[in-house]
Formats: C-alpha cells, structure tokens, sequence
C-alpha cells in the first residue's frame, strides 16, 4: 500500500506544479484583457511573451497538431502580410517546416495562446477558459 499511495502524492504534486500559461505578447490588448480576466478571477497562470521569451518550434508544432493553422495563424495582421509568399504557402501545412516559420515569427500567432496542460486554447475566450480552470 506504501507504494500506492506513494504514487498518489507524486501524482498530485505534479498535479498542483502546473501552472496555466498565457503565451503572447505584452503589448497586444486582447492579451492584456486576457491576463486581466485570469488575474480578476484569482486563476494562477504565468505570461510567456513571444517577444522576450521566444518561442520553440516544437511547441508550436503540438499546437498546430491540436488545433490546426486556421485557428492559430493570424492572417488579418500585419505580421502574416508581412511574410514571404513562400513562407504563407508553407503555412498552409500544419507540419514542421510551419512550425519553424512561426517560431521565427511569433507574432504572426493568433493571440493568446492559453495553455491548460491538457489543453490549448487560442483567442480570447472567456467561457471556454472558465470551463477549464473550474472558475
């Protein structure tokens, strides 16, 4: 039984080290508005800022797989109209070589990205961020 019950602490541990994380940049207002929301409604989370923090291509990579580059790519910003027409033709892929375009152009991700451990959301969205946290 030791080490059952073992396995439940470290379990719950890992449980309680997770913190919800908020990527984007600080700047932006819906990412302003977003932090303000989790902070009004007493929800631990971290900022992650694209800009400071950077962001990795195999992160972006998982992203892409769970909701796809119709959802995370903002294509109405001046960062997308910016890009090469390469790199938007790349884009229309959700794979590795989109990833790395994105990880070098972080503010072309639609914001924010709102990590949840198990889950991803991208875009201000309250209702769905409030089911998540149980807030």
């Amino acid at each position: 039984t030791h080490s059952a019950m073992h396995g439940c602490i470290a379990h719950c541990e890992i449980q309680e080290e997770f913190m919800i994380t908020v990527y984007g940049i600080k700047n932006c207002d819906t990412v302003k508005k977003s932090l303000k929301w989790f902070g009004a409604k007493g929800i631990d989370h971290k900022f992650h800022d694209f800009r400071i923090d950077g962001i990795d291509a195999k992160t972006i990579e998982g992203w892409l797989a769970e909701v796809g580059g119709k959802t995370l790519i903002n294509k109405r910003g001046p960062s997308y109209r910016n890009l090469s027409d390469g790199d938007k033709a790349v884009l229309e892929n959700d794979d590795a070589a989109a990833a790395a375009i994105l990880a070098a152009n972080p503010t072309v991700i639609k914001r924010p990205v709102v990590d949840f451990g198990t889950t991803r959301t991208v875009a201000y969205d309250e209702g769905r961020w409030s089911e998540l946290a149980g807030a």
